[in-house]
């Protein structure tokens, strides 16, 4: 196991932080699709900041997870990298 997923079990085994780790889910999963469908169109942040007509500072915090995007913004996204934005609803466990 390396440092860094020893560090993270452990901060996980913490009832509270595991909590808040579930909660954000959906956004780190959203941020590893954009991540995702960038590299498969095999562009750099800028280049597809350039195509979106906005900055790469913009499609860092995109990606970062810490944002949730509209639905304006996904589309573009997606446009910009030969993707179709999908939108699905599931219920809950």
């Amino acid at each position: 196991m390396t440092e860094l997923a020893a560090l993270k079990a452990r901060i996980l085994a913490n009832p509270e932080a595991r909590a808040e780790y579930d909660a954000q889910a959906p956004e780190f999963e959203l941020a590893r699709e954009l991540i995702t469908a960038r590299t498969r169109a095999g562009l750099t942040q800028s280049e597809l900041a350039e195509r979106m007509h906005t900055t790469q500072s913009t499609i860092a915090r995109l990606e970062s997870g810490r944002t949730m995007p509209s639905m304006r913004t996904l589309a573009r996204y997606a446009e910009a990298t030969g993707s179709r934005a999908v939108v699905r609803l599931e219920r809950s466990a």
